[in-house]
């Protein structure tokens, strides 16, 4: 019979899960990285693990998920801050900045070697679609904020800037001493055709 852990342990156990996950997911990537590796750092038996997560995919998911939602909440924050004073400008530099996190983390490392379409291919496609179902809506949330934008198209908005975030996988091509300027232009283009009446 399974072992019962109260709520706080549960949560504990989620989170060291995470944290080893992501640790794990930066220094092996997705095919490298087992639940056996997992289990270890954790220090929890291995059938434990499986009443957290039906897969290491899904607890990989979850940690880039995490991420994602960190550095989009931290952009509404800061828009929403900005209160009525919005420009063009502070939201580029907002994105360029967030951006610029984002590829300090493993995940455009993940993009880029293929691991992110594997773990994709192996989640089921309801998860798929519900996470960029998540990213319209965050773009929606964003969209409140910005003047004219209530008639906008907001997953065309919301590809666009995925998109710039795309060329990050392309720094070299680009040309990285131009791709800092060459993103901020970019998002530019982006906010002005969403901020334009």
């Amino acid at each position: 019979m399974p072992k019962t852990y109260t709520e706080k342990e549960r949560q504990f156990i989620i989170k060291r899960l995470k944290e080893v996950a992501n640790d794990c997911l930066c220094l092996y990537g997705v095919k490298k990285t087992t639940v056996d590796e997992i289990v270890k750092r954790v220090n929890i038996p291995k059938g434990t693990f499986y009443l957290f997560y039906e897969s290491k995919e899904s607890l990989l998911f979850d940690v880039i998920n995490d991420l994602h939602e960190s550095i989009q909440s931290e952009f509404i924050h800061e828009v929403s801050a900005l209160g009525g004073q919005l420009t063009t400008d502070k939201i580029t530099n907002i994105l360029c900045n967030l951006i610029k996190k984002l590829d300090e983390t493993c995940l455009l490392k993940i993009m880029t070697n293929g691991d992110m379409e594997l773990l994709m291919r192996k989640l089921p496609d309801k998860v798929v679609e519900e996470h960029l179902s998540h990213d319209d809506n965050s773009m929606e949330q964003f969209l409140r904020f910005i003047p004219n934008a209530e008639s906008k198209n907001i997953k065309a908005f919301s590809g666009a800037l995925r998109g710039v975030f795309l060329t990050m996988l392309n720094k070299r091509e680009i040309g990285e001493d131009v791709f800092d300027e060459a993103l901020k232009i970019m998002i530019h283009g982006i906010i002005l055709q969403l901020m334009e009446g």
